[in-house]
């Protein structure tokens, strides 16, 4: 094959495990065919975040990639550089291939969530709480942190950096909490049946509730703040903005990074 040829037939994919439900490849395979580009995306179905320096190896052509649960922390120690925001976050969701062949880490994440929240915030949305620990949730809090609202991290257990254990919350501290995110998996189909623990009695409809699933589209917890009358916001229209953003970074070959 010609070289210049090859060299058109770039390759981007998305890493992480159990990812057969993939928004990322639908999305980018619809993108390229509506532009006519020769380009693939495929998923990187991997058991250990040790196999990506193998496929990186082994892979021609190999532009971007994206990432997902459960490597957005664990993929940090195989890439040269990270940029500032994904430094801060302290997880990765987006990776480039430089010219010069370095393995640089972005997060469009933040970008996703914060542009998808911001349109429907009011003067009342002051403080959240973020249910999860995970990569997500720390682009979560840096996007907060950004539209400068309070949060605090509820988990299973306390360790550093968590406020309350899902035993902690009351329906008035629910109450006083106007944004409710949901950065789990729980409630993710097939599941669709099961919802994070919390007391859905303290919601009002002054409340947001976001949930970064976007299967179903309307989540059990979603739908627990549909019926009190507050704003619900699924993982979709994020996912759509962080990925728009990965593309920008993947051809913004004038990036310092």
């Amino acid at each position: 094959m010609d070289n210049a040829q090859d060299r058109l037939k770039l390759k981007f994919g998305l890493v992480g495990r159990d990812i057969s439900y993939s928004f990322s490849r639908g999305y980018f395979a619809e993108k390229f065919d509506n532009e006519n580009l020769p380009y693939s995306y495929v998923n990187f179905d991997l058991q250990s975040i040790d196999k990506l320096k193998e496929i990186i190896e082994n892979t021609s052509n190999l532009k971007g990639l994206n990432v997902t649960i459960p490597y957005k922390e664990k993929v940090i120690p195989l890439l040269d550089k990270l940029n500032k925001e994904a430094e801060e976050i302290g997880a990765v969701n987006t990776i480039r291939f430089t010219k010069n062949k370095q393995i640089v880490g972005y997060n469009t994440d933040f970008y996703g969530f914060k542009n998808s929240l911001e349109p429907h915030l009011k003067s009342h949305h002051t403080k959240a709480l973020i249910l999860g620990t995970g990569g997500a949730s720390k682009a979560i809090a840096y996007a907060l942190k950004k539209l400068d609202i309070q949060y605090n991290f509820v988990s299973r257990s306390l360790k550093k950096g968590v406020s309350f254990t899902y035993s902690d919350l009351t329906e008035q501290l629910i109450s006083d909490y106007t944004i409710l995110i949901n950065c789990t998996p729980i409630g993710t189909f097939p599941n669709i049946e099961v919802c994070p623990d919390i007391p859905y009695g303290g919601i009002t409809n002054k409340h947001i509730l976001y949930d970064l699933i976007y299967n179903p589209e309307q989540t059990k917890f979603l739908n627990y703040g549909y019926k009190k009358g507050a704003i619900t916001i699924n993982g979709l229209e994020m996912l759509k903005l962080q990925a728009q953003k990965s593309w920008e970074i993947w051809f913004n070959d004038e990036l310092n990074v």
